[in-house]
């Protein structure tokens, strides 16, 4: 069971009255009837004022009439908007400048050296826009927002819905509140001259301009890094400019940026992902017949149905971030009279499951049989989804147990179902998943029958495999010679690494002085460790190191001596596809019987030294024993069939993740 903290704060308790609609609001007030725009405006207590300027500014004239219902939308919806405020909170965000400048591979070095120079962030105080939005800035979002749709061939092609929704709002989450509009207009929007002049290209089309401008960009180039030096949530308009960090930063400036200029869009996200330990966050758009199109990672826009996202993920849902809160569906959970697990407390999003629904299951049932029979008091049923060896809720369903259905699941990804029972999370079935070829639920119940699991790492390797794959007919030569002109080949990999230590023997029994892996084309020479051996020795020959010197980011991190460092956590990583090469100089002439080597990885195989711990599943974790690892592999022997299983590394790391073991395989769930 995993505790979950359920309680409501008491300053936010007006905003849940909100959302559940007229109905308990008349139950709390029989006399009065409230809209959902008095409630709002009651909220902002002194700061009602600031709001009632905006909406007799747009009432007054029957030309504002839809400046006036996007007004509403805005204030409706505002009291379920807050953000953090700190001084520090925005020094901190310097890391993005930063980032940016110096394209630095040491993410965790220049978040340590962040928190630093600028000490620890104290106490924040959280700001709700209710009581903070004033008349100018509303305004000036309402009036940028109509004079871009109004403006833009393409805004005849975007319906009010639409823009109320996904073009209008003023901001994207918890970000400071910014003038950010004109900010981005005046930046980008000359960009788009060629096009509304243009002939050949169809300047009515949102989807068309969003390509156009995406393509135009004059600095595109992002990269991703999950690590920052404090957990921030939107960093703001700003800062996502420099297009590096989380994919959600990388998403919100295609956010501000295409809403800017007119281009509808919104931020699609799953909780959790099928292999990872993360959620993740991307952009879709829509075209003028309303086909849906995805950027992920600041990418090329593609229709939904030839994206990773549609065919490759095994998330069980996806969601989209709307401005609006989704009353209806918090109106369906407080119907049960329990308080709700707080994913679904505000609900700002809708369910766009099957339109990424390449593989899923229209209804998931869950049989009375596969069920716990234990008593239960929660009426609602949580379809669970792994982040490590904890469950997260990512969908529900009314807990009726002869009649339990889940909807819109998408297949592959292990799951289970629980409820809450007196504040914690209770788990009602086994992990369990669909498979994606016979869409057949498959229950990971632990068997009686024993067996002897071998493990070789501890999370996916999956993102790995092109390290791997780059390995695929490199070489490793001897010479007597230093340019290696009369190089003979010792051994080609012919196989993609399988595990983090390969053995192979040498081809030739020569002697040579100097030894050298060479990386095939296209490759950057990646490799993370290489020892050559003598016959009968069990430590490796010494020399001086040699290589092609530069890395891809040019800043001495993956350097080619950091094959020969004994650490098999860094690597070589040359600054050109082809060419490169790591060698030693041994000063002496010497016969190499065979080779290890080690691909280039993030530290999640078995390491020898570290300290790891094997569980199982069965109803709940359990403990198959603890072993220091010897090599860069683990034998845990009586290991009940089928269970579902987790490895964690008591020494070092996070990133571990769920498995199976099926025909002395490990497959990641």
């Amino acid at each position: 069971m995993v505790k979950v903290y359920l309680k409501y704060m008491y300053g936010f308790l007006i905003l849940v009255f909100m959302i559940t609609g007229t109905d308990i609001l008349n139950k709390m007030l029989p006399q009065e009837s409230v809209t959902a725009l008095e409630f709002a405006l009651r909220a902002a207590g002194n700061n009602r004022v600031e709001l009632e300027k905006v909406l007799r500014r747009y009432h007054a004239n029957a030309v504002d009439s839809l400046k006036y219902a996007a007004a509403c939308f805005l204030i409706e919806n505002m009291p379920f908007y807050t953000y953090p405020e700190s001084e520090q909170l925005e020094n901190y965000k310097s890391y993005y400048i930063w980032l940016k400048e110096t394209r630095s591979r040491s993410f965790e070095q220049l978040a340590d050296s962040v928190r630093q120079l600028f000490g620890p962030i104290d106490r924040m105080q959280q700001k709700r826009d209710i009581l903070e939005v004033d008349s100018a800035y509303l305004c000036h979002n309402i009036d940028w927002a109509f004079k871009v749709w109004h403006e833009q061939p393409w805004g005849k092609n975007v319906s009010f819905e639409t823009f109320c929704e996904y073009l209008l709002p003023y901001r994207i989450g918890d970000e400071p509140l910014t003038y950010w509009r004109e900010m981005y207009y005046e930046k980008y929007n000359s960009m788009l001259d060629s096009l509304r002049s243009s002939d050949s290209l169809d300047c009515e089309d949102p989807f068309v301009v969003a390509e156009y401008l995406r393509d135009r960009l004059q600095d595109n180039s992002s990269f991703y890094t999950s690590v920052s030096p404090f957990p921030f949530g939107h960093i703001g308009p700003h800062y996502v400019q420099y297009q590096v960090g989380r994919c959600q930063d990388l998403t919100d400036f295609e956010i501000y940026l295409f809403r800017a200029l007119g281009i509808p869009c919104a931020t699609d996200f799953l909780p959790l992902r099928g292999h990872t330990n993360a959620g993740h966050f991307w952009v879709v758009t829509w075209d003028k017949n309303g086909e849906e199109y995805t950027s992920d990672f600041m990418g090329k826009l593609e229709k939904i149905h030839k994206s990773a996202l549609y065919n490759d993920d095994f998330s069980p849902k996806i969601y989209r971030y709307t401005f609006s809160v989704n009353r209806e569906l918090h109106k369906q959970m407080t119907a049960y009279g329990e308080e709700v697990y707080p994913f679904w407390n505000f609900p700002k999003f809708i369910d766009v499951t099957s339109t990424y629904g390449h593989s899923f299951s229209k209804e998931l049932s869950i049989p009375l049989e596969r069920q716990y029979h234990d008593k239960r008091k929660g009426r609602i049923a949580y379809l669970c989804a792994s982040r490590r060896d904890n469950w997260v809720p990512v969908d529900w369903a009314e807990y009726d147990a002869r009649h339990l259905i889940f909807r819109n699941v998408r297949n592959g990804a292990v799951m289970r179902v629980a409820t809450i029972e007196n504040g914690l999370l209770t788990f009602l079935t086994d992990p369990f998943y669909i498979d994606r070829q016979s869409g057949k639920v498959h229950y990971c119940t632990a068997g009686t029958g024993k067996q002897k699991v071998v493990l070789y790492a501890k999370c996916d390797l999956g993102g790995e495999d092109l390290f791997c794959e780059r390995m695929l007919g490199g070489i490793f030569e001897g010479s007597n010679r230093p340019d290696f002109v009369d190089a003979d080949t010792l051994y080609i990999i012919t196989d993609v690494p399988a595990r983090l230590n390969t053995v192979a023997g040498s081809y030739s029994d020569k002697a040579y002085r100097y030894l050298r892996y060479k990386g095939p084309a296209d490759s950057h020479c990646n490799v993370a460790e290489i020892a050559f051996y003598e016959k009968g020795d069990t430590a490796s020959v010494k020399g001086k190191s040699i290589g092609t010197p530069g890395c891809f980011y040019n800043d001495g991190t993956h350097e080619y001596m950091n094959a020969f460092d004994g650490k098999t956590w860094t690597s070589f990583d040359y600054s050109h596809p082809s060419g490169g090469w790591a060698g030693l100089d041994l000063g002496r002439k010497v016969c190499i019987d065979h080779i290890v080597y080690t691909p280039r990885n993030r530290d999640n195989y078995i390491r020898p030294g570290d300290v790891y711990e094997l569980f199982y599943c069965d109803c709940h974790w359990k403990s198959a024993g603890t072993v220091k690892a010897a090599s860069d592999s683990l034998v845990f022997c009586g290991i009940p069939e089928n269970a579902l299983l987790f490895l964690r590394n008591h020494t070092r790391g996070v990133d571990e993740r769920i498995f199976s073991y099926e025909n002395g395989i490990q497959l990641w769930k």
